[in-house]
């Protein structure tokens, strides 16, 4: 589907947003966070699947793609807030939010901050924070984690295609790659050749990764939703290894209680291809479908 860009006011300057309408006027709309290294397009599968059901409103976080000029002070609850400034552009008195990986952080801190605006949550591979080694290095960490995701932030390439091939080559994508993945991928580029590269901050991903692994009003906020949430978590992890970020086990182990969040695994989906491919966006299609 067809998509606008626009300008939000923010703190310190203009959130770059992306909206898939509806097909009707009374239809509900629902706000899209992306995780920590993407884009507003990362949505845009979800946004073909749901086929006009709901306005589908994502934007490009603080630090990212379209909102990389935005200065900080970076970390979850300003993403939080920023997403509650595009409902109140869009005079959206309450709204549900979609959030995929860091994401679904920034959905459960911003239902915390603001109970009276967030109806309910989609948490997709993202939300609930397991272990990390006391005294751990966040570059460490999130190289560990996010693998290829996290190196090419302190890379350069000498043109498009050869950015299109890292991202190709990258184990949770060759094999469902297609035009959505590849305009996600585009949307990152910045520069001019022969040193192209990514338009992430790396103090915010950094600021926010910190925040999702040890800030504790991060890590609670799973905990605190008052608003009805459900949490979808994919079989295969970020570099489609066979166990995912999460399973029954560790969700359970993090403390989730399943008598308020519920739970549901999406199988033969990766943490990208959840979002990026037909067969995942359709789940999550389904599952933003049952938010109202």
């Amino acid at each position: 589907m067809s998509y606008t860009e626009f300008d939000v006011p923010v703190a310190g300057g203009h959130l770059r947003v992306c909206r898939w309408p509806a097909a009707h006027d009374n239809a509900p709309a629902v706000l899209a966070a992306h995780g920590i290294t993407a884009n507003a397009l990362s949505w845009a599968a979800v946004a073909d699947a749901l086929a006009g059901r709901a306005t589908l409103i994502a934007a490009d976080l603080r630090g990212r793609a379209g909102s990389a000029g935005l200065p900080g002070p970076y970390g979850l609850v300003q993403h939080a807030d920023d997403l509650v400034a595009i409902a109140d552009h869009l005079n959206l008195d309450r709204v549900s939010i979609a959030g995929h990986s860091m994401g679904g952080f920034v959905a459960a801190v911003a239902a915390v901050r603001h109970p009276d605006r967030i109806t309910s949550l989609l948490l997709v591979d993202g939300g609930v924070t397991l272990q990390v080694p006391e005294g751990a290095d966040i570059d460490a960490t999130l190289a560990a984690v996010i693998g290829p995701a996290m190196r090419r932030l302190q890379m350069t390439f000498p043109d498009p295609q050869a950015y299109l091939d890292f991202w190709r080559a990258h184990p949770a994508l060759s094999a469902d790659w297609s035009p959505v993945i590849e305009a996600y991928a585009l949307r990152d580029l910045v520069g001019h050749p022969p040193t192209l590269g990514s338009s992430c901050d790396l103090d915010a991903v950094r600021r926010d990764a910190t925040d999702t692994l040890l800030d504790e009003q991060t890590t609670t906020a799973i905990h605190r939703v008052g608003c009805p949430t459900t949490l979808l978590w994919c079989e295969r992890g970020i570099l489609d290894e066979p166990r995912g970020l999460y399973d029954d086990a560790r969700l359970d182990a993090a403390g989730v209680d399943r008598t308020r969040v519920t739970v549901e695994r999406v199988a033969d989906v990766n943490h990208y291809t959840v979002l990026l491919s037909a067969k995942g966006a359709a789940v999550v299609a389904d599952h933003i479908g049952r938010l109202w």
